[in-house]
């Protein structure tokens, strides 16, 4: 198991790699390059200036994350084979370079939705926070400029601005497409990106959606157990797995997240983990917290002990963490909260091997 670090290259951080480094137990960063419009190709040149950047700070750069589907792909529209065709070349370029691991997402319009980005807890941090009915009453068209008034002055990866002002158009895209219709999009992706993946050594992971329950009357499928398992059923392939994120899933309480590392880890099918706590509230409302169990509604401890028990090798990272310290930085990846819980991780996996 290798611990690694969420980095926004290229002047999209506030957090160095050198304090990344820092931070014991450390072994690389989980990146990607924000400028580059969504479909097109990560040029070999951009690819190979990052992972020497890194390679300078003593890191590894052995996943990238987010290297954004097109909606023309999600869509199923005729143009999709030109995005495709471009997606492969990435994963060609990535694996150049050493990319092992390719985490993405196959969420329409937005990758992940929150009510507040800076929702202030009882012990005075501030975290993301989600009410169900106040993202529900939300106008698509004023997004963009709310993210841009509470967001500290960072672009956030997947509520890029030039996508936001599309919201609404986006959404009357999707309007007539099913479940079963997105689940065959997806699969007419994976069946042509999959042989590539496996071709260049370049693992797959789709990443679960956040939250995990349909909202704006978008097809939502990455939600629970079934639906993760329909999707990898999808392409049966090593290559095509999954970043099992624990804030995600574990937003919906009836989601059991020990039990799905044992299922799809203990298949080989768990190529990253994205390990946060979250706070359960009335209904589908909850907060960001802490990574410990006791400061949530996870047990970490039980999740680590998952992992451990199906000998996971793969890469994990400290998700999301709150923003402590009077820290200035990008809501959720702030440095030190996240370096709290990536030690607070490393303590349990410690704690469990030698208890083992």
């Amino acid at each position: 198991m290798k611990m690694t670090f969420r980095w926004f290259a290229f002047g999209h951080d506030s957090v160095t790699l050198k304090q990344i480094k820092q931070i014991p137990g450390m072994s690389g960063v989980v990146t990607s390059i924000l400028d580059i419009p969504v479909g097109e190709v990560w040029p070999i040149e951009a690819v190979t200036r990052l992972k020497d950047e890194v390679s300078a700070a003593g890191l590894e750069m052995e996943v990238i994350e987010s290297v954004n589907v097109h909606e023309d792909i999600k869509l199923g529209l005729p143009t999709r084979d030109k995005y495709i065709d471009n997606y492969i070349e990435c994963i060609k370029n990535l694996s150049a370079v050493g990319v092992k691991v390719l985490c993405y997402n196959f969420m329409p319009v937005l990758d992940w939705a929150r009510s507040e980005l800076n929702y202030e807890l009882p012990d005075g941090s501030f975290v993301l926070s989600y009410r169900h009915d106040k993202v529900l009453n939300m106008d698509p068209s004023s997004m963009a400029d709310k993210t841009a008034n509470d967001s500290m002055g960072f672009e956030l990866p997947g509520w890029e601005p030039e996508r936001l002002k599309q919201m609404p158009q986006l959404i009357e895209a999707y309007k007539n497409i099913s479940v079963d219709q997105y689940f065959e999009n997806a699969k007419y992706f994976l069946d042509a990106v999959i042989p590539a993946a496996e071709k260049y050594g370049v693992k797959m992971a789709i990443h679960p959606d956040d939250p995990p329950w349909p909202i704006f009357g978008l097809p939502r499928i990455m939600t629970n157990r079934d639906n993760v398992r329909r999707f990898l059923d999808l392409h049966k392939s090593e290559y095509n797995g999954l970043t099992l994120c624990s804030g995600s899933l574990g937003a919906n309480r009836d989601n059991d997240i020990p039990a799905m590392v044992r299922e799809f880890g203990g298949e080989g099918r768990v190529h990253f983990v994205h390990l946060r706590n979250v706070i359960h509230h009335e209904g589908l409302d909850f907060d960001e917290s802490a990574h410990l169990s006791r400061l949530g509604s996870l047990d970490m401890y039980e999740i680590m002990k998952a992992l451990v028990d199906i000998d996971f090798k793969g890469y994990i990272r400290p998700d999301h963490g709150r923003m402590i310290w009077d820290e200035v930085a990008r809501p959720g990846y702030g440095l030190y909260d996240r370096a709290l819980g990536a030690a607070y991780l490393l303590g349990l996996h410690e704690a469990i091997m030698k208890n083992k």
